[in-house]
């Protein structure tokens, strides 16, 4: 299970020998165990790291048990040094060799599957889930006072007289109400309990206007989504249906941040685009979100002194005066260091021909 403490000691890993960072899809709906052995094997093939291919190996053979949808594998043999995470949800296969983790993969799976709240409601109560990284992680439900209602016809018909219908109606919306505040206030202590990030609703149409507008503004500003369904409803339809409205919402608010980012940057204020411009805010610790295009790489420069990060080939950092290293992927380093100086990474999936932004830009801090 891979949480925040998992990604804080990946980030501050530095090996003096190289570091192994294998991320392999095992969806067991798209092949078998050994298929997938065999593609790890033809990768791991290619690299001449031995130790680091038999202590992988070995994990692949006797302790990974091939229930998730992917895996990660951190090796630094000579170190001594192995980490191995398993997810419920894909990652595509990738093999990076470097004196750190490869966590880009990891900043993309917790933007896109982290910290899922999904609150199920009914007039008499709620349904709760907490889902991170596309595994279920808590469950809790409240039930409150039962809704009745009387047939019509019976009792006297005159306003507010005892057995009206006019009367309990008034009384069964009171309770239903009622039910759905003290739903709305255990959910609200369920969010925080777990550190949600984004909040759905499932139910009615009629009970999630009222249900939302009893939840504190602190988490109706966390809704991303609402979605139809029943109170019954199993696990798995509930995660399904939460992680397709959450994937969709997740797309819209990328579309809205690049667009903030790019008119920012247009303006000259609050924003770059670009590589070496993102670069040097990354280094002045200017960077509240980082945005990249998903999959994008680009070799860059880094001074031996202070860390110094650039597009352009240069032989004396302007800061320090050390020299530079040509490293083969300078988001990567990006990413890391946003992550460290406590930024938020966003991964763009999907952009128009007409959005160009050069793969990576940021929203400044100031």
């Amino acid at each position: 299970m891979f949480t925040e403490q998992d990604l804080k000691e990946l980030l501050e890993y530095k090996a003096e020998h190289p570091v192994i960072s294998l991320y392999l899809n095992t969806d067991p709906a798209e092949g078998s165990a050994d298929a997938y052995k065999l593609r790890m094997r033809n990768m791991l093939k290619e690299i001449d790291f031995q130790d680091d291919f038999n202590a992988i190996e070995r994990y692949f053979d006797h302790e990974y048990d091939w229930s998730g949808r992917s895996v990660a594998v951190f090796s630094c043999a000579q170190e001594e040094y192995l980490r191995t995470y398993s997810f419920q949800v894909p990652l595509r296969d990738r093999l990076r060799i470097s004196n750190r983790p490869h966590v880009k993969p990891l900043a993309d799976l917790l933007d896109s599957y982290g910290g899922y709240g999904v609150a199920v409601v009914d007039k008499q109560g709620a349904r709760l889930f907490y889902f991170h990284l596309g595994e279920l992680r808590e469950q809790e439900g409240v039930v409150g006072e039962s809704v009745r209602r009387t047939k019509r016809g019976g009792g006297s018909q005159a306003l507010g007289r005892r057995g009206g219908v006019a009367g309990q109606t008034n009384y069964s919306e009171e309770v239903a109400e009622r039910n759905i505040r003290e739903s709305a206030d255990f959910a609200s202590h369920f969010f925080a309990e777990n550190n949600v990030r984004r909040v759905l609703i499932g139910g009615t149409e009629d009970n999630l206007a009222v249900f939302r507008y009893q939840l504190p503004k602190s988490w109706q500003s966390l809704i991303v989504g609402t979605f139809p369904i029943s109170m019954t409803a199993s696990h798995a339809e509930v995660k399904g249906k939460a992680l397709e409205i959450g994937r969709q919402a997740e797309r819209r608010r990328e579309t809205q941040l690049l667009q903030a980012v790019i008119t920012a940057a247009a303006k000259g204020r609050g924003g770059v685009v670009r590589l070496d411009d993102t670069l040097a805010a990354v280094h002045e610790g200017r960077v509240q979100t980082l945005l990249i295009r998903e999959g994008f790489r680009a070799p860059g420069y880094r001074c031996q002194g202070c860390g110094y990060l650039t597009a352009q080939k240069v032989y004396q950092c302007p800061f320090c005066g050390n020299k530079f290293d040509q490293i083969p992927d300078a988001v990567e380093l990006a990413v890391r260091q946003v992550m460290l100086d406590g930024g938020d990474v966003e991964v763009i999936h999907e952009i128009g021909d007409q959005v160009d932004f050069g793969g990576i830009g940021a929203l400044l801090r100031y």
